[in-house]
């Protein structure tokens, strides 16, 4: 069940310029994961990545991890680069299988936006948080909960079983529009879209 004394969103309600801040990701790649550059993360001092998993590493059924996401993740942990699953999904079983295909920590019924898991991890971690990048394909969960925090935070495409952009996105856009509705200057991603890697959406962070 839910805990005695759930931690509240928000000490206080948050300003319109503090909650545009809050859904605004420090880069919105027009890209799924697999086809993030890893240099742009070590150009930035980046050390340690927390992953979101359902639909930002592998569709949401099923736990092989696509062939390029695969190949994205071993070429990170090439670089030393740290990485943690980091999931609203209460499946122990079906997270622990894909963080074993890798050898990484994992925390699932993370409750993201909330901060009380991210903070354990952030703790076991022991870097700095501008240093640890929060990478997902949701606006309300993964980007609000790890600038709440003010970690380095990515919104990349939600993927197929391919490893490829997912057509269906329409939790994406909705959330989308949400944001922009707030002030957030977000885009909307076409399946047609081609990825650019290049753009930074919040440079002064």
């Amino acid at each position: 069940g839910p805990p005695a004394n759930p931690e509240p969103l928000s000490d206080a309600r948050p300003l319109p310029s503090q909650l545009r801040q809050l859904l605004q990701p420090d880069w919105q790649p027009e890209a799924t994961v697999a086809e993030l550059p890893l240099q742009h993360f070590l150009d930035r001092g980046i050390r340690a990545l927390v992953l979101d998993v359902d639909r930002t590493l592998l569709p949401r059924r099923g736990n092989q991890l696509p062939a390029a996401v695969a190949d994205w993740l071993q070429r990170a942990q090439a670089e030393q680069l740290h990485l943690h699953l980091f999931s609203n999904n209460p499946s122990r079983q079906r997270i622990g299988s894909v963080a074993r295909q890798l050898g990484v920590d994992y925390t699932t019924s993370a409750a993201k936006p909330r901060r009380g898991a991210l903070r354990r991890v952030m703790a076991e971690l022991a870097i700095p948080p501008p240093q640890v990048a929060i990478v997902g394909d949701r606006v309300f969960t993964d980007v609000l909960g790890g600038n709440r925090l003010g970690l380095y935070t990515v919104l990349v495409r939600p993927v197929n079983p391919q490893g490829q952009p997912c057509p269906h996105d329409r939790w994406q856009r909705l959330e989308v529009r949400l944001a922009r509705l707030a002030g957030a200057d977000l885009r909307f991603l076409s399946r047609q879209d081609p990825p650019d890697v290049g753009v930074v959406a919040n440079p002064h962070r």
